[in-house]
């Protein structure tokens, strides 16, 4: 009995790994939230795209938003965790320290919420596909499978949707909305934004423009 439980956990804990491999070169068919929006009785609308397929301007509002330092960090942004644990100290509330990397293993992986539980499956899954896949590949799977509406999965069906374009023609002001709403897709639309997600679309945009190479060197399209 203990050989064959033993044999189950080594076959759970090995399958994640094996998807991460195989997801550095393979489109992710699915993830669990798109089950759960499918259950709930959304109609899924996810288009994947190449990272060249997204404007620039996307990208780099993700970054300045969500993870400013995606390019420097290994998965896990060690220096973002110190200040959340001492803001908490301080103001006794704890901040999310969550990396587009971090985000990418529960979005593929994990299921929604919160959790000691899940932030400790999810921590070292961000550290696996940190070493096994390259900046530009995270960034690109993290724009096709993140959630911007009932439904709507992925950059190119947010842009089309919202923005009734391609996510390749996004202007930056878009960029910056899209990336505004990230953090509640279904409570805020990026394409009719309230005037919170638009000061919140100002100041991502304002903190693009202080990104610098070493913010953005990872992602840019190698010649």
């Amino acid at each position: 009995m203990l050989t064959i439980l033993f044999r189950i956990l080594l076959v759970l804990a090995a399958l994640p790994l094996l998807l991460i491999v195989a997801y550095r070169w393979i489109d992710p068919p699915a993830t669990p939230l798109m089950a759960i929006r499918w259950v709930e009785g959304a109609a899924i609308d996810r288009r994947p795209v190449a990272l060249a397929a997204i404007a620039p301007a996307l990208p780099r509002a993700v970054i300045a938003s969500e993870d400013n330092r995606f390019c420097t960090h290994h998965g896990i942004d060690f220096e973002a965790v110190q200040d959340a644990l001492d803001e908490q100290e301080e103001t006794g509330r704890l901040r999310g320290a969550s990396t587009i990397t971090m985000q990418v293993a529960r979005n593929l992986f994990l299921w929604p919420g919160g959790g000691f539980v899940r932030k400790a499956i999810e921590a070292p899954l961000a550290l696996a596909i940190d070493a096994f896949w390259p900046k530009r590949r995270i960034m690109e799977v993290y724009l096709n499978i993140a959630e911007w509406g009932d439904g709507i999965f992925g950059a190119e069906a947010a842009a089309r949707r919202h923005f009734r374009k391609a996510a390749r023609d996004l202007t930056r002001t878009e960029a910056a909305r899209l990336a505004a709403v990230l953090p509640n897709p279904r409570r805020w639309n990026a394409g009719a934004p309230t005037g919170y997600i638009q000061r919140r679309t100002a100041t991502i945009d304002a903190r693009t423009n202080q990104l610098g190479p070493a913010n953005l060197g990872c992602i840019r399209q190698p010649e």
